[in-house]
């Protein structure tokens, strides 16, 4: 029987977790869909695809008009008036190669709106941690003035029966006054985190955060050496820089189609008026033509394919400036996440033992009026132990969910 309570216990205690977790993921996507800066960066994105539409079209055709105020005399007939059409055609690729350089540029923009998201994540995840944190020292701050008002009246009692002295009734009210201040402190500090969750989701102030009654505690669900290896691969920071760079590949190829050549094709029409002198007059005379860009200043264009040049290696020596840094956040919070899940297994431990060692305190007073100081310090332990408790669990998450941000999860 005791078996089947357990197994329902740890069952009833599984579900919670996921219930929680869940609503967490539905605060997530309410981040996702309302954050404002979020889709301030989502429209950056897009403006920047409609840069390749643009670049990847032809340049408008010519089409002109003229008048001939005094008629030019030919053969034919004089000419009366005439229209020239003509279109400007890049060498071969040029075109593919300016869409390509704005593609790649806009994939760079992609991925910074993905790390904005990925950060949004983090900020509404460790907001949402010390929420809980904040919300469990309200809680165990009122459990131990419940206590202490226990005590009081305890104390009050023995000091009527002529058992105790009034000084332990001062001690209570000291201890009492302390948790009164702290517990007001703690509500402004909900009312603060709060007003900074909701804004975060774009939601109003005054709605109300669920949150579990025990945090989880699940731990990180990759090896150290596969999330070094993801910082390299996946981090959004990262791949933004590795499609700039190719968007700066992309240019120096534009650069060199720049210099050759483009092509003009036109055609001329020309209006002729009649004429006595000819067995042809009157007929209209049509003309078709073709030119060539002449690049001759070749510096111009040596210099952009070398600028393309200095800037791809711009981008990698940030690159690698950047995996530097995300490496040494990642061990500074990867210690975090461990001394976390030490200091879980510590203060459960901790609270276990203040709670027996404080019991028996009290037992101690009740009979022989011993050791009231020795209850109020170890109530402080208790108190601590719980708080120490619920700031690592919090802690906990708080160091995977920036990991998973590091990934680019």
């Amino acid at each position: 029987m005791k078996t089947k309570i357990i197994v329902l216990s740890i069952f009833l205690a599984f579900n919670s977790s996921l219930f929680a977790q869940d609503i967490l993921n539905q605060y997530l996507e309410t981040a996702a869909k309302n954050n404002p800066e979020l889709k301030a960066k989502f429209n950056e994105y897009n403006a920047s695809l409609e840069k390749v539409p643009q670049v990847g079209s032809l340049p408008d055709p010519q089409l002109s008009f003229g008048f001939f105020i005094l008629p030019v005399e030919t053969k034919n007939g004089p000419q009366q008036a005439k229209v020239s059409f003509s279109q400007m055609f890049p060498w071969f690729g040029t075109l593919n190669s300016k869409e390509d350089v704005f593609i790649s540029a806009a994939k760079a923009k992609y991925e910074k709106f993905e790390d904005a998201k990925s950060n949004l994540f983090f900020d509404v995840k460790s907001t949402y941690y010390n929420l809980y944190f904040i919300k469990k020292s309200i809680d165990v701050t009122l459990d131990n003035i419940d206590i202490l008002q226990t005590f009081k009246r305890l104390a009050l009692i023995k000091i009527e029966a002529g058992k105790s002295s009034s000084v332990d009734e001062l001690r209570v009210e000291l201890e009492l006054n302390n948790l009164e201040n702290n517990l007001a402190l703690l509500k402004d500090k909900w009312f603060v985190n709060s007003v900074k969750f909701n804004n975060l989701l774009n939601t109003e102030n005054n709605k109300i955060i669920q949150m579990p009654d025990t945090l989880w505690t699940d731990d990180i669900k990759y090896s150290k050496q596969a999330i070094i290896d993801s910082l390299t691969i996946n981090n959004h920071q990262i791949k933004s820089l590795d499609f700039l760079k190719e968007s700066f590949v992309n240019k120096q190829k534009l650069s060199k189609k720049q210099g050759v050549p483009n092509i003009l094709l036109g055609v001329d029409y020309t209006a002729i008026g009649s004429s006595a002198s000819s067995i042809n007059s009157g007929t209209d005379a049509l003309m078709l033509k073709i030119g060539f860009t002449l690049p001759l200043y070749r510096k111009k264009y040596s210099a952009m394919i070398k600028e393309a040049v200095f800037q791809q290696q711009v981008v990698e020596d940030k690159k690698l400036n950047k995996l530097n840094v995300l490496e040494t956040l990642f061990e500074k919070v990867y210690s975090e996440y461990k001394d976390a899940s030490r200091r879980i297994i510590l203060f459960e431990k901790q609270s276990k033992l203040a709670k027996r060692a404080i019991k028996l305190l009290e037992h101690e007073y009740a009979n022989s009026n011993k050791n009231f100081e020795e209850i109020l310090r170890m109530d402080k332990s208790v108190l601590k132990y719980a708080l120490e408790l619920e700031k690592a669990r919090a802690d906990k998450q708080a160091s995977i969910a920036f990991i998973n941000y590091l990934m680019g999860l």
